[in-house]
């Protein structure tokens, strides 16, 4: 249901193993038989909204094919404290070894995926576009990006290297908005847009003039936002209209209200809390009701 490019994962996870493992889990050599066979229970120890299924999978496969992950749930699903969320059955020491980055990766996603929901409850009903930013962990964009997808939310951009969006030290070096605008319309393809990230009117109406596509509201009190959407639906309807800047959930439905198309929420993937998910060995599901 959730796209992942799950051959990309894999390469990350090696490397995550490697960092993690280096030559060997002293703990678990010395203290667990080798022909040691164990199953284990993933459990959730508060509410949310479950994400990173399919890449925890992923973590025991790669540390060993012989393992078998069962979950128990549907990506995405919301739980509650005590639920399980997957068992895990096999050699005991490969158990323990992909445990404690299985647990990291479900637990960071599935707190992206919890806030992520958040805001999309509050914006039930009205039609506008929840999206995140460029606001990641470096080296788990994928990941993140993914669980606001599984959260309810959408995706900006995934880089550099997918939309230009001219934001104010751009303005600054090309000398104004117009030129930025006219510069990167020479060099880009017909099928990309161009994003401008306004803060004032003045510069508002600079970037309607230079052709921009999407414009970009930064940090804008919602009265001067609801008078900028006006504006622009007068002047060029076609503009796809983005809020942006320390958007809070007790602020997101007033914004929204303004009837701007996006809002972007960098507070989707930075500073989130984990969500506390737990694996224990050879435990019973009725234990965690």
């Amino acid at each position: 249901m959730y796209e992942l490019n799950l051959r990309l994962v894999r390469k990350q996870i090696r490397e995550w193993l490697e960092e993690d493992i280096g030559t060997g889990d002293v703990t678990t050599l010395t203290t667990i038989p080798a022909d040691s066979r164990s199953h284990a229970l993933i459990h959730v120890k508060e509410d949310g909204i479950l994400a990173g299924l399919p890449v925890a999978e992923a973590v025991f496969a790669e540390v060993d094919p012989g393992l078998t992950f069962t979950p128990q749930l549907a990506e995405g699903s919301s739980v509650s404290k005590g639920t399980v969320l997957a068992v895990v059955e096999g050699r005991t020491r490969s158990i323990l070894l992909g445990e404690r980055l299985a647990l990291n990766l479900m637990q960071r996603l599935s707190g992206i995926a919890t806030r992520t929901r958040q805001f999309v409850d509050a914006l039930e009903g009205l039609p506008v576009r929840l999206v995140d930013t460029r606001k990641t962990t470096p080296g788990h964009r994928m990941l993140e990006k993914y669980a606001v997808r599984v959260g309810g939310g959408s995706n900006h951009r995934f880089g550099l290297y997918d939309a230009v969006m001219i934001k104010d030290n751009h303005i600054k070096g090309a000398g104004g908005i117009t030129q930025a605008v006219q510069a990167a319309r020479t060099h880009i393809p017909h099928t990309m847009k161009i994003e401008v990230e306004v803060e004032t009117f003045e510069q508002l109406d600079e970037a309607l003039e230079a052709g921009a596509d999407i414009l970009m509201l930064d940090n804008m009190k919602t009265a001067d936002m609801a008078k900028a959407v006006k504006g622009i639906r007068n002047h060029s309807p076609h503009v796809v209209i983005e809020a942006s800047g320390t958007v809070r959930l007790e602020t997101i439905k007033e914004i929204a209200l303004t009837g701007v198309d996006v809002i972007s929420v960098g507070r989707l993937t930075y500073s989130v809390n984990a969500l506390d998910i737990s694996l224990d060995l050879n435990g019973r599901k009725e234990q965690y009701l």
